[in-house]
């Protein structure tokens, strides 16, 4: 893996909940990207072949008891990261819809030093990834909400595609929000001193399977997701060691 400074060790986080007909083509992508890098797939409580195909693709299989949510998927993979000292960590949604050969624009910043988290955005250069009208809306005013929260500029508070260095990889090993991680981490970040940015990316329509939120459900899943942030907002930070 050319795009990591020598000696540096990435892992590659895939969070599946009943994704058999797009994991294998997901898995393949990242190993045509990223020859050699290691690719753990967290099992979120399939009811389908989704742990069986991960497992054929070569990807290393964790699976969750039964369906814990995409928080608890995703903080699994980081005190995986974490307790094997891994430099990066990379979230790569099980859909399809993230481009493998993308990760090194997300890796950059970590690279040079300036930024702990880094997040793909589908909106940051225009309209980006066309999706239903209520969930584009949606995302807009949750991006608006978290901007003025956080005081830094987010175009995509949804996105799963995100790279982690050494210090958010520690911080999200020890706390990472269940509910709404994709929005919700990045208050936590602010609020923890964890530097986030944004970097450009492309988005795909999904290889297989269906979204859990459909158009008619985006309101719904927003409004939840702003009273989750609200609450957040009232909160004390958690108490963390030093990361």
């Amino acid at each position: 893996m050319s795009i990591l400074p020598p000696n540096q060790r990435l892992l590659v986080i895939v969070p599946a909940f009943n994704e058999e007909a797009s994991l294998a083509r997901v898995i393949a992508e990242l190993r045509a990207a990223l020859p050699g890098v290691r690719v753990v797939v967290i099992n979120d409580g399939s009811h389908d072949a989704t742990p069986q195909v991960a497992h054929d693709a070569g990807a290393q299989v964790i699976n969750l008891p039964y369906n814990l949510g995409i928080g608890a998927a995703m903080q699994t993979g980081f005190i995986l990261a974490d307790e094997e000292g891994f430099d990066f960590a990379v979230q790569v949604d099980g859909d399809g819809q993230h481009d493998a050969r993308e990760i090194g624009r997300l890796l950059q910043p970590l690279i040079a030093g300036t930024a702990d988290v880094v997040v793909g955005s589908r909106y940051l250069e225009g309209p980006g990834y066309v999706s239903s009208t209520m969930r584009r809306t949606g995302i807009r005013i949750l991006a608006a909400c978290i901007t003025v929260l956080t005081g830094q500029r987010c175009t995509d508070a949804t996105s799963g595609f995100r790279a982690a260095n050494r210090r958010a990889i520690k911080l999200c090993a020890m706390y990472y929000p269940p509910d709404y991680p994709e929005p919700e981490s990045l208050v936590v970040f602010r609020k923890l001193g964890i530097r986030a940015r944004e970097v450009p990316v492309s988005m795909r329509a999904r290889t297989g399977g269906k979204s859990s939120i459909t158009a008619a459900r985006s309101g719904y899943y927003m409004l939840k997701v702003l009273l989750a942030i609200g609450v957040m907002m009232l909160r004390r930070a958690p108490r963390l060691r030093e990361v």
